[in-house]
């Protein structure tokens, strides 16, 4: 298959590239930059452009069979009125051109990234790909992530809505940001530690991608996370033992939101999700639990 992936330059993307061309498939990748990024195949084109705005980029799209839209700005910030204007804008605007790129008459499969913040915040509830969205500003803004990437059935795409967890690899990320706390004895939980926390090993998520984009027939939301999510507490404690330092310093709710606004909601309520499409399909994952997955990471750290 030939395959263009907006956003294709940032860790996620470039990796995939190497997974899909491992697998036999042509890929060319899309990022602001035409900047070749560090471990990209150099036989792998980039197309410069912002997604954000119509130009002379959409006119590459042509002729590919997959199209994967990874583009968005982080969430990982405190949410001001600014922020969440880029939040939205480098999510809702890239997809709506993306589809406007898509060619008319069909035979193209449109793999959109969304979140698992679209449940929004359910307690201990145990959410599948069939339940509903959430009332808050990160599951607003999945609902109308998905929504334009939704339109492109009407050029009788096939649309693929990816609801990623927390990815947890190499390099920063979550991880990134908590190891050297741990490392310096100041870890502990977040809140209550009660909350839910559904994650996936960075290397499961890239098999999942490539299992929904060489699948056929019908599309609709995969929720791409590993089939056991954890507690903060529990993510605590698993982090703290692999990194062998104590974990005895939570912070309390007040100073998170004090710190992060409204994004310390999302750190401090969380959603229990399940990957109950892929494990229904017979996908099967390499770290399907915290243990596992730290475990892996862990030199890494």
């Amino acid at each position: 298959m030939k395959v263009f992936i907006v956003g294709g330059t940032g860790f996620v993307g470039v990796n995939l590239a190497s997974r899909l061309r491992a697998r036999g498939d042509a890929v060319t990748v899309m990022g602001q930059s035409p900047a070749r990024p560090r471990g990209l195949d150099e036989a792998v084109p980039i197309v410069a452009g912002d997604a954000r705005f119509p130009g002379a980029w959409q006119e590459s799209i042509a002729g590919h069979d997959v199209v994967i839209n990874l583009a968005g700005a982080s969430i990982f910030t405190r949410w001001s009125d600014a922020a969440k204007k880029v939040i939205r804008e480098s999510r809702i605007l890239t997809t709506r051109n993306v589809v406007d790129a898509l060619p008319a008459g069909g035979g193209v499969t449109l793999v959109s990234t969304s979140a698992v913040g679209y449940y929004g915040f359910h307690g201990d509830e145990e959410l599948g790909e069939d339940a509903g969205p959430g009332s808050d500003f990160l599951a607003r803004l999945c609902v109308d992530w998905e929504g334009e990437a939704r339109r492109a059935t009407e050029r009788g795409a096939r649309v693929v809505i990816t609801r990623f967890g927390i990815v947890l690899g190499p390099g920063g990320g979550v991880l990134g940001q908590m190891a050297p706390l741990f490392k310096l004895g100041l870890g502990g939980p977040l809140g209550s530690g009660r909350q839910w926390l559904s994650w996936v090993h960075v290397d499961d998520l890239f098999e999942a991608m490539l299992h929904v984009t060489g699948r056929s027939g019908d599309g609709g939301a995969y929720n791409l996370t590993a089939p056991a999510p954890v507690t903060n507490r529990e993510l605590t404690r698993e982090l703290a033992r692999v990194l062998r330092r104590p974990a005895f310093l939570p912070a309390p709710s007040f100073a998170v939101r004090l710190v992060l606004g409204e994004f310390g909601n999302v750190i401090l309520k969380g959603q229990r999700v399940l990957p109950r499409r892929l494990l229904a399909e017979g996908f099967t994952f390499r770290y399907p639990t915290m243990a596992s997955a730290l475990d892996a990471l862990a030199p890494t750290l």
